[in-house]
């Protein structure tokens, strides 16, 4: 249960702003929508797996002057 400590004078909007970050940092959403249906662990390391590579490519073309830089220039 999240729990916004808010002052006599404070707004309601900013009550509510500071309860929303506090909801996104807490990760409540994306763990529900996580186990609204079960992955199979094999799967899970697919993903994992898939998405470092993915990255990984993307390290290597940034570094080796991929689009957007000057390097080719």
């Amino acid at each position: 249960m999240l729990i916004i400590d808010t002052g006599d004078s404070e707004n309601i909007d900013k009550a509510l702003k500071k309860y929303k970050k506090k909801f996104e940092k807490a990760g409540l959403l994306r763990e529900l929508r996580k186990r609204k249906e079960f992955t199979k662990p094999s799967i899970a390391n697919r993903t994992t797996r898939l998405k470092a590579a993915y990255r990984q490519q993307m390290q290597n073309a940034e570094a080796e002057g991929g689009p957007g830089s000057k390097a080719g220039k």
